[in-house]
């Protein structure tokens, strides 16, 4: 006999599952995006010497660090530790 059932079967709790981890770690991942864009910002208009070199620096490779940690599983050391140790520089340097 011939199975005409659909190809595509709703895996009920699976999807779910899927969309509600995709969604967290997209926030968190946001979250941090947004934690360097503050930490940029206050560095453009803070800091006396080399701000924009060290805004956009500590930017682009802020968003560097949450894409590795996004594609890694998303334990978030790299990312939240650069923050840190980002916000920390322009902290003194303020």
């Amino acid at each position: 006999m011939v199975d005409h059932s659909p190809s595509h079967t709703p895996r009920g709790f699976q999807d779910h599952k899927e969309t509600y981890d995709g969604f967290i770690t997209g926030s968190v991942a946001l979250g941090i995006i947004c934690g360097f864009i503050l930490v940029s910002l206050v560095a453009f208009r803070f800091m006396d010497y080399l701000n924009v070199l060290t805004g956009f620096g500590g930017l682009i490779l802020g968003l560097l660090a949450t894409l590795i940690d996004v594609r890694s599983g998303g334990k978030w050391y790299l990312s939240g530790g650069l923050l840190v140790l980002f916000g920390l520089f322009v902290a003194i340097n303020v």
